[in-house]
Formats: C-alpha cells, structure tokens, sequence
C-alpha cells in the first residue's frame, strides 16, 4: 500500500487584500501559522529570524494605535526593518498620490507595504501598480482582513473550533471592514453568523454575504456562542443618521442585565477602540467573558503569519 504523503501548505498570493479572496485553505493556513508563532510571544526572547533583511513600511493615511503598533511589533518579532511613515509629514501633504508613494517606497527597496487608507479599495489599487506585497489594515467600509482573522484565531482558540459555531456580530455594520472580513472568514469556516443592528445600520442585501439579520437584540444573543460588538463609528456619520448614543445604549448595548439571556459562557469580543457606556458596559469589557485583550496579542501573531507568507511567496516566485 502506497504511504500518502500530506501536501506541503502552500501560498500563492503576492497581496493580502481581503479574506474575500482568500479560500477556507488559505484562511486555515494563516491561522495554523499563527498559532506557531503565538507561543513566541511567551518566551523570555521574543524573536526569531524569519524576515531578517526584509523591510516592512507601515503606510497609514488614517489613525491607528493597535493595527499599527501589532504590525510594527509583528515585523519585529520576525526581525524584519520596519519604517512607519506618517502622511500628515509626508509628501502626501503636498499632493502626492498613493500610487506615487507606493512606487516611492518599492524604488526604496522595500519588501512590504502595510496601507490604512479611507477609501475602499485603495490597497488593491495600490498592489495592481506595484510589485511589492500589499497589505489591507483597513481601507473604508471593504474590509480588515487581519482583524478578522485575529478575531476568528480568538474564538478558535477559545472554543476550540469554528465550525458549527453561532456568531452575533452586533452594531454599526453598515460601516464596518471588520464585519466583513469577520463574515467573509466565519461563513468560509462553517460558522452560523448573524448581524444586529438599528435598520439604518444595517447594509441593504448584506443576507446575499450569508448571514442572517436579527433587529432585536435579545434574539442575536439567545443562542450565540459568541459575539463581536464593533465599535459605533461616529466619524463615520455624514448624514448625521446614527441613533442617540443614550438610545442606542439601551437598546442593543451589552449589558450585565442583557447577557443573563444568552450563554453562560458566550465569548465577548470588541475590536476596539471601545466605547463605553455606548456599545457595551465597563463591566461585560472587562469581565470574564471578555477576550478583548487577548484579541490583541492574537493580533500579534496573525500579522507575523501574514508577514511571514507574503515573504514566501516571493521566494517562490
């Protein structure tokens, strides 16, 4: 009998633009990898070689304190250089394009560029116009690939799988990257996901995404083996559309008093910045339930995996 010999993982890809693009393989493959680095978070020396003589150039036109600082540690941990360029003193100031900066930055030799830009679609233009690898931490309403992908790395580790899971992504949807990455990802691994929201933050057609849509709250916590509360994007706001903050509170916050319907054990995640007192209690963020925080050393390692694969891939060109 002929031994089966399993198929070395492999990646293909030059970019990391959305996990809409990514298959259930390649998503399992960045988790797994993720998991191997994670347990060199907890040793006494953090690093290991992996990237060393690579530069990773952190590009980020919008605020950021946890994606930018997680990749700045992730790259480092990987040894890799890292260059982190503030537009509000850079050449963007004086009209320079994204386009022209990326191609600035692969004339500087550089083998990565992390873009956050508030335009959907911005990083896939920016990797069809160059030949470094992109990666997506944010642009618009598209998608945070690697915030969904440190969110699902949370919960597998958490509950030990995501298959057959129940997943309440709960608040503002309508402009949301990190719903749909997290929907894009959980539905590619067999999860059950259902979105909560007032009506006018609930994107029209998002069912065709697979997801089911829930308007009262207590319904999308019944039987959820977890929830994402995302955070209400107030800057967001341009027609002046959201719900009073007080309003909004009371009737889909996340509460003490509320979660005593759902699971004993139901995972609550955020992907910060938190609002307190808006989207969910002081309380239930920093109770027992909560993983918020190991979302973000999870976040560590998800980005050294991303890192590491797109370093491969080029390799292997």
């Amino acid at each position: 009998m002929t031994k089966q010999v399993k198929k070395k993982p492999r990646w293909s890809h030059k970019d990391l633009l959305g996990l809409e693009y990514l298959s259930r393989e390649d998503i399992e493959l960045l988790l797994d990898t993720g998991d191997s680095f994670r347990e060199i978070l907890d040793r006494s020396i953090k690093k290991v070689p992996a990237l060393r003589g690579k530069t990773v150039v952190n590009l980020f036109y919008e605020p950021s304190t946890r994606t930018r600082v997680s990749f700045e540690i992730a790259a480092k941990r990987l040894s890799a250089d890292v260059i982190n360029i503030a537009t509000e003193t850079s050449s963007v100031k004086k009209g320079e394009t994204l386009n022209d900066t990326g191609k600035n930055i692969e004339a500087l030799k550089a083998d990565v560029i992390v873009v956050r830009h508030n335009c959907s679609g911005a990083a896939a233009m920016l990797a069809r116009n160059v030949n470094i690898s992109i990666v997506n931490a944010g642009d618009g309403w598209h998608e945070h690939p690697t915030q969904g992908l440190l969110d699902i790395m949370t919960l597998r580790k958490k509950l030990g799988h995501i298959e057959g899971l129940k997943v309440s992504i709960i608040g503002d949807i309508a402009h949301s990257r990190v719903a749909r990455s997290n929907i894009w990802g959980l539905t590619k691994l067999g999860a059950k996901v259902t979105v909560c929201a007032p009506s006018m933050l609930i994107p029209p057609g998002i069912e065709k995404m697979g997801v089911s849509v829930a308007d009262d709250i207590d319904d999308a916590l019944g039987e959820a083996d977890a929830v994402n509360v995302l955070r209400m994007q107030l800057e967001r706001d341009e027609k002046a559309m959201f719900p009073q903050q007080s309003e909004y509170f009371k009737t889909f916050g996340i509460t003490e008093e509320r979660l005593k319907k759902a699971k004993k054990n139901i995972v609550i995640m955020h992907p910060g910045p938190i609002n307190r007192g808006i989207e969910i209690s002081s309380k239930i963020a920093d109770g027992a339930n909560s993983v918020i925080l190991e979302q973000v050393t999870n976040g560590i390692a998800v980005r050294m995996a991303v890192l590491f694969w797109l370093s491969q891939a080029k390799r292997d060109k």
